[in-house]
């Protein structure tokens, strides 16, 4: 007869890695979401286990300070901070990170600044990069970084054209320099078991997350979730390739279908020579502006953006960040014993 212990421990040494990395209970990185990953999902993640991770946006250094501490009065656990490389003020925000002693920093939103890279590191803390291909997963590790998330384009918001399966396969083999999370799609114990066999440290899950009790999205914005399939959460669609749109995942409402007419309006206005490509190119990317803000926080989930990933057919009610992350160690733990069980020789 198999023991509790026994699943564990074969849990526990399958991402070892990834919990020494991260100072953690279980190798599970909160995706940062803007406007839901705050202060209380961030800490409820941490003391459930897990590791919280706050999505910083376009906050300010001031902003960003408050929030850090804001985190450290509700938990005590270790979390980390999502900075977008492409913000103008990122030495500045990572200062700020440093000052509050964050242990971990990750870089998101394109290749980061060898500079920025080196700033986290001459500081003492970690540096964790998203790596979207081979190619640059391999220049990540000439660069520096501690470790790196490798996310299919199942997950939710800003996605790339690479199936998370595919991407494990041509990733995970190939790198093992530092701890690799995978992300995308994952909604799952069974799931996460699978890539940590595969050699992955550990997993980012974001879209399991946004129906926490302790996340402030508005009730709307967790009904949709909760209501919604895989296959509701679909990329954006760009009008026109000289147009071009980074695709989002995100839940069909009317704000996606105004999308598409919104493009095709400015298409037609640059045809017609009443504007300039700059401008035209400006006004496509500047239509979502505040519209993940409209949706998460005010609740328009028909006119806003609501970003999730497929995995949010999985999403079935609103409960803790603890009993969510439970059910994944539940659902892994089993995966595990029937693994064992298939194994055992018959007893005679």
């Amino acid at each position: 007869m198999l023991d509790q212990s026994a699943e564990t421990a074969i849990l526990n040494s399958l991402w070892a890695r990834g919990r020494e990395f991260l100072g953690v209970e279980m190798a599970i990185l909160g995706g940062a979401m803007s406007w839901v990953s705050e202060r209380h999902l961030v800490a409820a993640i941490s003391n459930a286990g897990g590791f919280g991770v706050i999505a910083s946006g376009s906050m300010t250094p001031a902003l960003l300070s408050a929030e850090i501490a804001g985190t450290r009065s509700l938990t005590t656990k270790p979390f980390g901070v999502n900075l977008i490389t492409m913000h103008p003020q990122l030495t500045e925000l990572i200062d700020v990170c440093v000052e509050h002693d964050v242990g971990h920093i990750v870089l998101a939103g394109g290749l980061p600044p060898s500079a920025a890279i080196q700033r986290i590191k001459q500081a003492g803390k970690k540096v964790i990069c998203f790596a979207p291909a081979l190619v640059l997963a391999r220049k990540l590790v000439r660069m520096g970084v501690d470790a790196m998330v490798i996310e299919g384009m199942e997950a939710g918001g800003h996605i790339g054209p690479v199936a998370t399966n595919v991407l494990v396969q041509e990733i995970l083999p190939h790198i093992t320099e530092v701890p690799i999370f995978v992300a995308g799609g994952i909604g799952r114990g069974e799931t996460i078991v699978s890539f940590l066999e595969l050699g992955a440290s550990g997993v980012q899950l974001g879209t399991r997350f946004v129906c926490a009790t302790e996340s402030i999205a508005h009730p709307r914005f967790k009904q949709a979730f909760i209501k919604a399939s895989a296959r509701d959460a679909v990329p954006s669609v760009q009008f026109d390739a000289r147009f071009p749109v980074i695709p989002v995942r995100a839940l069909t409402n009317e704000g996606t279908k105004r999308f598409m007419e919104v493009q095709r309006e400015i298409v037609v206005r640059f045809n017609a020579g009443e504007v300039n490509q700059k401008d035209a190119q400006l006004e496509i990317e500047h239509y979502w502006a505040g519209a993940l803000r409209r949706a998460v926080i005010d609740g328009d989930v028909e006119g806003g953006s609501v970003m999730a990933g497929q995995s949010v057919g999985m999403v079935a009610r609103e409960e803790p960040a603890q009993a969510i992350i439970a059910e994944l160690m539940d659902q892994a733990l089993t995966a595990i014993r029937a693994r064992l069980i298939f194994r055992e020789p018959a007893v005679i």
